[in-house]
């Protein structure tokens, strides 16, 4: 029978394993799927800017 001490020492060993496990290799990534990538960041960017200012703006009405 396994006692609590020997659970610990597996758990702690799978969460080791868990943490240092080699990354899965990413496939290289094509211009078209970079452009994309970009676009959508810089679109919501540019939407949280614009939100801030509209919120801003409704702040400043009396």
């Amino acid at each position: 029978m396994m006692r609590a001490s020997e659970f610990a020492r597996d758990r702690v060993i799978r969460e080791a394993n868990q943490a240092f496990k080699a990354p899965e290799p990413q496939t290289p990534t094509t211009d078209y799927a970079k452009a994309q990538r970009s676009f959508q960041e810089n679109r919501e960017r540019l939407k949280a800017q614009r939100l801030a200012r509209e919120a801003n703006a409704g702040m400043n009405r009396p």
